[in-house]
């Protein structure tokens, strides 16, 4: 049961993770197969983190992190409409006949891992009775399945950004924008 349930942990925290990695694929369609693993590899970090942090919290410092858990949605909001917006601005204003979009850079898929998986750090209240050999193991198959999951959503989105076109940035854009404004609803909700 512990190995299912960590699983559908991953599945469950990685529909974000997905749909970013979807928006990443229509956003740069020319990226290398390496670069995918590194962006899934990002991603998949950090889901398997968040949910660690959340542990560790949960064993030392609770009363301050249950006062942050109520900014996550923000912060989430914050960060995917702020990188979205960005996305669907270079989709709106390309020239006709520009074709080029900027390649995803570090910095831009970090702030993306860390807005896509900090909602995960609630995850560290229902591992709260692990042990921390079982936490970090959950983490890691966390980790691992949001990997899977996002290469898929690198692919499909590849796939798709190829036979949008220019239009692709833009509904990439628009994916984050509603991913953001999705977690928070959820955690004001």
């Amino acid at each position: 049961m512990f190995f299912m349930n960590s699983i559908l942990l991953g599945v469950g925290l990685a529909m974000d993770a997905f749909s970013v990695s979807l928006a990443n694929g229509l956003h740069e369609t020319e990226m290398r197969t390496a670069k995918m693993c590194g962006v899934a590899g990002i991603f998949g970090i950090f889901q398997g983190m968040m949910p660690m942090i959340g542990w560790i919290c949960i064993h030392t410092i609770v009363q301050y992190f249950r006062a942050f858990e109520q900014m996550i949605p923000w912060i989430a909001l914050v960060l995917l409409v702020y990188i979205g917006g960005k996305m669907l601005w270079e989709g709106i204003h390309e020239k006709e006949g520009e074709g080029e979009i900027t390649a995803l850079s570090l910095g831009m898929l970090l702030v993306q891992g860390i807005a896509t998986s900090i909602d995960a750090l609630s995850v560290g209240f229902t591992i709260a009775d692990y042990n921390w050999v079982m936490a970090l193991v959950s983490a890691l198959i966390i980790a691992a399945v949001t990997f899977v999951i996002c290469m898929a959503g690198l692919i499909i989105g590849k796939k798709f950004g190829t036979k949008l076109a220019g239009k692709a940035s833009v509904f990439g854009g628009v994916i984050l924008i509603v991913i953001g404004i999705e977690i928070w609803l959820t955690g004001i909700l």
